[in-house]
């Protein structure tokens, strides 16, 4: 009996029991799931930008919180009202366009061979599931509507109350659960420093990659410029494979609109915006410790797509690099 208690008291295995004990929380609340990524990806996103902020601004830390928080509801507020039915019926419209060119038949054997390939490998389920996701999306905003506005809401609360809250949690340091909270506090450092930074880097690259593609679309010609902008933003979310998969819904536009020539366009102009990110933004926005092989990071997506749906290919690599990170399998560098 010694000899197991010994064992438990060891302070790996009491980790592992405790990481055990997360994943099992978080499995039993996977209804709230979404909302509980969206509070902390805005809770984080908020405090960067915040701290961004204050180092060039002089004001008082709950003013600028204030100030940020009014602004950013001011835009979704603008965005909803003036945008939405816009993006909506793009959106609608591009999925119509990309359904009709998907499932006729074409004169072309090079472009039937190419829609054989997508239709049996997983890039058609990346696709399919993402378009999916943001029709159903824009179609049920108001679910997530109030997702976002709680997640705000919360994300808010905890950027007011910072200080006093870092205050409050450390008593549980001389508290009986002192061993679950220096366990729980081991995992949110790392949680916070790998998952929270890569989050951050992928939707900086995204919007920058979604401005740069705009700008092509703009200069080619292309309609629903709203849509495919959504569209490309959100799967540049998806570390690597993004953009190569927005290759797809891209090409098939450019197609229907100019033929091959278009689609070349297309091609080099994606090719200069990948460019772009691997050896401008990547290098810039995340260290060696995300750096994976590309084989590994299919696999990843490939899993986590599975498991997880949309959600799983955008949170599927920061998850895989915070388990590495408390594995040890990486370097000791932070992410800058």
């Amino acid at each position: 009996m010694s000899g197991i208690t010994e064992v438990f008291q060891k302070k790996g295995v009491k980790r592992v029991i405790i990481f055990g004990l997360i994943v099992l929380l978080l499995f039993s609340v996977k209804s709230m799931i979404n909302l509980i990524l969206l509070t902390f990806i805005f809770t984080f996103l908020m405090d960067q930008l915040v701290e961004f902020v204050a180092k060039r601004v002089r004001l008082k830390r709950v003013l600028l919180v204030m100030l940020m928080y009014s602004l950013i509801v001011g835009l979704l507020v603008l965005g909803l009202v003036k945008y939405l039915p816009i993006i909506t019926v793009e959106v609608s419209q591009l999925i119509k366009r990309i359904t009709t060119f998907y499932t006729q038949p074409h004169e072309s054997v090079l472009i039937n061979y190419i829609v054989s390939f997508i239709s049996t490998n997983q890039i058609a389920t990346y696709l399919e599931n993402g378009l999916s996701f943001l029709l159903k999306s824009f179609t049920d905003i108001s679910k997530i509507s109030v997702q976002v506005l709680i997640a705000l809401v919360l994300s808010l609360f905890f950027l007011l109350e910072k200080p006093r809250l870092k205050e409050f949690t450390a008593k549980f340091k001389d508290s009986k659960i002192a061993p679950f909270y220096y366990e729980i506090e081991f995992f949110g450092k790392k949680f916070t420093r790998t998952f929270g930074k890569v989050i951050e880097a992928q939707f900086i690259i995204a919007i920058i990659n979604g401005a740069l593609s705009v700008i092509a679309m703009i200069v080619l010609g292309f309609p629903q410029i709203f849509g495919l902008a959504i569209v490309v933003f959100f799967l540049g979310l998806i570390p690597v494979a993004g953009v190569i998969i927005s290759l797809i819904p891209l090409c098939l536009v450019a197609y229907t609109i100019g033929g091959f020539i278009k689609v070349i366009y297309v091609v080099i102009a994606i090719a200069i915006i990948h460019a772009i990110e691997a050896y401008f933004l990547n290098p810039k926005l995340m260290s060696s410790k995300t750096d994976l092989p590309v084989f590994y990071t299919f696999v990843v997506l490939i899993f986590s797509q599975n498991f997880f749906g949309v959600w799983g290919l955008i949170i599927g690599i920061p998850v895989f690099v915070f388990l590495l990170d408390v594995l040890e399998v990486t370097n000791k560098e932070e992410i800058i």
